[in-house]
């Protein structure tokens, strides 16, 4: 089987070397170990490091894009090139390179279509309470999106198959992370984690300004995906809520109107018309997304067969 390692990069100079240091260079059933790295658009000497240590591949982007597309860029490299496995690290060091082994092994053994490293985060010195208990809720919540238990949601380092590779479509510049568990969860791929320790820090992480702004984004993107593949389940949730709610007025109205004092609560019988019609195209946008969903299943078959077929 061929192995490709993906270290996307930016400004990565100082740690570039420690991460590459660390790749073990024979993997039990694994015959063939090369190295891509992604260069984001860098401003240092991170190219001149991937060059000084001979690695496989280079891929630059001529500005900084992103994590997510860098990500597909791999994507689509690793599919080209007919690689068997992508192994995803970052070029921080954060993720000790000795468990790639252990990261690629059930993929070797046809036990799993994608292998997530749990960084046990309850564990982590080096995050703050704060940090912890919002990686352990947001991992429950995007399990709770993908229909499958992730421990560890935000983990960055990860092995796909070349079948998780054709089927999955990452849809975010931001990050790929969430994105990606979704898919793997709504497309019925068999997910397997393992645990790891974390290295020390060695910088700050670049993905967002501060935490609350990754915070924001990360809802925005479980949101968006999450509604990508269950538009009739939203939608539908939120015009029985519109509709219960406007149902309330509306009895409200109805009784005093039996009773003879309708024309004083004429504004019960509005808000609740109102809300109820809320609700109802809330249905109709549910119905709508449904047959949007069943392109995009379309679309993503077409799409699966260009990528299983560029390369044939």
């Amino acid at each position: 089987m061929k192995l490709l390692i993906q270290i996307p990069c930016f400004n990565e100079e100082k740690t570039l070397p420690l991460v590459l240091k660390a790749i073990p260079k024979k993997i039990k059933g694994i015959q063939t170990i090369d190295v891509l790295i992604i260069d984001d658009g860098s401003t240092d000497k991170t190219f001149e490091t991937a060059q000084k240590f001979k690695v496989n591949h280079i891929i630059r982007n001529k500005t900084n894009r992103g994590l997510g597309y860098t990500f597909k860029r791999g994507l689509k490299f690793a599919l080209k090139k007919r690689y068997d496995i992508l192994v995803n690290t970052d070029g921080d060091n954060q993720y000790p390179g000795k468990y790639i082994p252990d990261l690629v092994k059930p993929i070797v053994q046809r036990k799993a279509e994608v292998v997530i490293a749990d960084r046990q985060v309850k564990k982590i010195s080096h995050f703050s309470q704060i940090k912890k208990f919002l990686q352990v809720i947001g991992s429950k919540i995007v399990s709770r999106a993908a229909g499958i238990k992730i421990p560890d949601a935000t983990s960055g380092f990860r092995a796909y198959s070349r079948q998780a590779l054709l089927e999955i479509n990452p849809t975010s510049n931001f990050s790929y992370v969430i994105d990606t568990l979704i898919q793997v969860g709504k497309k019925g791929l068999k997910a397997s984690f393992i645990k790891i320790k974390v290295n020390r820090p060695t910088r700050r992480s670049r993905l967002a300004k501060n935490t609350l702004i990754h915070l924001r984004q990360s809802v925005v993107n479980i949101l968006m995906v999450y509604l990508l593949y269950e538009p009739l389940k939203v939608f539908s949730i939120l015009a029985s809520i519109f509709i219960i709610i406007g149902l309330v007025p509306l009895i409200r109205f109805l009784i005093f109107y039996f009773e003879g004092n309708g024309s004083g609560h004429v504004q019960s019988l509005i808000l609740g018309v109102l809300l109820c019609l809320t609700g109802v195209q809330f249905f109709g946008i549910a119905l709508v997304g449904k047959i949007l969903a069943k392109h995009r299943q379309l679309s993503e078959d077409v799409l699966y067969y260009l990528k299983s077929g560029r390369d044939d």
